[in-house]
This record gives structure tokens, C-alpha cells and sequence, in this order.
């Protein structure tokens, strides 16, 4: 079995030093040499785009050279940078990035786009083309709840707790086109939906398809959109690795995948923005209840022999373990929450 490449995005958080917002992104992104980044949607935003990697390993060496020289970068123009889902301080409405599509995406959405500072991971898989990225997303749905609460890291919000580990899937499913993708029966079927919802106009075009899996407009990959961007590089990683696995063992199935029952689903996903990993999952199969923890062993289950393949199993097994013992970063920012502590200092990443 071969082995695609993976590439990923992640979003990360300008804020000053009581952890408002800070809009630097466009010098932030100038001063860091080395570093392929994009300017999001709000000025406090950017995002790194780690290039295309083989292994775990590497992807794992880009990220923290990414995130290190970006960090720099944020403190040369007096900001702290984030790895957090949603701004822990300040106020809800943000700069929006002077760019003509997102100066756009404002005049047609208003709030929702001056509201929408959050950071998500993204990550890309190679595919063999446009069909084979529709039968993934069909195969991966299932998954995407299990996903979401591994890596939920957005539980503060403007000072106080959510109630929710992931309030960043809160937020962004206000968005006409987003959340867990339909079933597809085809890339046609995929085509047809995308063109009623440009041509109703609740999206201005396929870029704005914000679908937890959907397929490149232009290139033969697939993309996972479901995370938080996750407070760790090893947490990315390991994201990144199960996602890849995943995409394998669907190619290798050939079939359309599971059909699910969407309400079913809907539930999975609230449960899992909610609890994330300290609490309860839906298993979406046959619509059951069991510990977040179990979840995680079924996904490593299903994806065990292409892990042993690819010699990533003991990472895989190791940082899971660790994370469920340890806390991802909602439970660590409830944690300093409930001391007193600086939720800043807990998610910032260090210049190098």
C-alpha cells in the first residue's frame, strides 16, 4: 500500500500581552524568513502552510520550525502567538484583513465574517482524483466527532468558560456550507449541491465550501477541516497521521462508505464539541453511547494495520495515551481557568 502525502494549515491567534486580539498579522507574517504564511480572515490571524511531508517525523520538524520562527516574528512586533481555537480576551468583533475577497465576505455577511477570529487545523491528503476524494468523505464522517474532541482546544472565550470544549465548532457552524459533509453518491452529486448553493447565493463560490471534508478545487487531495487548531505540534501531528490512515483504509475499500443517519451524526458532534474527551461520544454506526476514550480505541482499531505499515502505531498509541492522560487544550485551559492562572502563557508558543 502506498503511502500519501500530507500537508497541513494551521490557523494561530495575534494577542497582546493581556491576550486581546492584536491586528499585526501582515508584519508578523513579513518578519517570518523561512515560513510559508497566509493572512486569515481577521487581522489578529495567520496561518502556517507546513510544506507537503512523507512521515510523521517530518511534518512534526516543519511545524515546530514553523511555529518557533512565527512566534519570533509576533514578539519582534510585540504580539504573543497562540495556538488556541477562539481569543481567550477582548471583545468579540475583529479587523477584518484588507484583502478584496474577505472585504467582500463582509459586506454579504456582516457579523458573522467581524465575529469570526477562530483557528482551525487543516489537513490535506493525496488522493487519486475528485471520486476518490467523495468516497472518503463518505468513509470519514463517522470518524469526524472522535477527531473533533481529541483535539478540541477552544473552551475559554473573551474571559470565561464555554461549558464547551470546542466553542470554535460552535461558532463556525453558524456558516451556511459548513459542519460534517452530506452523504455523496458521486462527484456529480457533490457538483450539484455545491452549484445550488452558489447559485442561491448563501456561499459566493467552492472556496467557501466549509464542509469538514471536502475534495481540492484544483489539485488531487482531500481536506480535513473538522479540528481545532490543537494547542501542540505533537497533537497536529498526530491529527495529521489518523487522518491519513483513515483516508487509506477508505481508498483501499473502494466502496461508497456507511450511510449515516444525519441527526445521528448532528448529535455526535454536539457531544463531542461539548465534552471532548472527558466525557461521553455517540458511536455514529449504531447510534451508542460509550466513553470518549473508548472512541479513540475503536478509531485506532480500524486503522491499526495501516499504522503498523507505515511504523506510526507506537507514536499514534503514545501521544493518545498522553493526551488522555494528560488533558488536550481544553482541559488544560479550564484547568489555569480554575487556578487563576493565564490562559495566554498556557497556549503561547515560544520565538526560537
Amino acid at each position: 500500500m502506498s503511502h500519501p502525502a500530507m500537508g497541513v494549515e494551521e490557523e494561530l491567534l495575534l494577542v497582546s500581552a493581556s491576550g486581546d486580539p492584536l491586528p499585526r498579522s501582515k508584519a508578523v507574517a513579513a518578519g517570518a524568513e523561512g515560513v510559508d504564511v497566509e493572512l486569515e480572515l481577521t487581522r489578529a490571524q495567520v496561518e502556517i502552510n507546513a510544506p507537503v511531508c512523507d512521515t510523521a517525523e517530518e511534518l512534526h520538524r516543519q511545524l515546530t520550525f514553523a511555529r518557533a520562527k512565527l512566534a519570533q516574528a509576533a514578539a519582534d512586533e510585540g504580539a504573543r502567538l497562540l495556538a488556541i481555537g477562539v481569543p481567550p480576551g477582548g471583545v468579540a468583533e475583529q479587523l477584518v484583513t484588507k484583502k478584496p475577497r474577505y472585504e467582500e465576505m463582509a459586506a454579504r455577511y456582516g457579523l458573522l465574517v467581524r465575529e469570526q477570529g477562530v483557528c482551525g487545523c487543516h489537513v490535506h491528503i493525496d488522493v487519486p482524483d475528485k471520486e476518490a476524494a467523495i468516497r472518503v468523505s463518505n468513509h470519514l464522517r463517522p470518524w469526524l466527532p472522535t477527531l473533533l474532541a481529541l483535539t478540541a482546544n477552544s473552551a475559554v472565550y473573551l474571559g470565561q468558560d464555554t461549558g464547551f470544549a470546542s466553542w470554535r465548532s460552535i461558532m463556525w457552524a453558524r456558516w451556511p456550507c459548513s459542519g460534517p459533509p452530506p452523504y455523496f453518491e458521486s462527484a456529480e452529486h457533490y457538483d450539484a449541491l455545491v452549484a445550488m448553493q452558489i447559485g442561491t447565493g448563501t456561499i459566493m463560490d467552492e472556496r467557501m465550501v466549509y464542509w469538514d471534508v471536502r475534495p481540492s478545487d484544483h489539485l488531487p487531495t482531500v481536506e480535513v477541516r473538522v479540528s481545532d487548531v490543537p494547542l501542540t505540534v505533537d497533537e497536529t501531528v498526530l491529527l495529521a497521521t489518523l487522518i491519513r490512515a483513515l483516508v487509506m483504509v477508505a481508498l483501499d475499500d473502494g466502496g461508497l462508505g456507511p450511510k449515516l443517519e444525519p441527526e445521528v451524526l448532528r448529535a455526535a458532534y454536539w457531544l463531542a464539541a461539548r465534552d471532548g474527551i472527558t466525557g461521553n461520544g455517540l458511536e455514529v454506526l449504531k447510534a451508542r453511547t460509550m466513553p470518549m476514550a473508548e472512541l479513540l480505541g475503536l478509531l485506532q482499531r480500524h486503522v491499526a494495520d495501516v499504522l503498523q505499515q507505515m511504523g506510526d502505531a507506537d507514536r499514534v498509541a503514545e501521544t493518545i495515551q498522553r493526551v488522555l492522560r494528560e488533558g488536550n487544550g481544553a482541559v488544560k485551559q479550564r484547568q489555569a481557568l480554575a487556578a487563576g492562572s493565564d490562559v495566554v502563557t498556557l497556549t503561547a508558543q515560544r520565538p526560537g
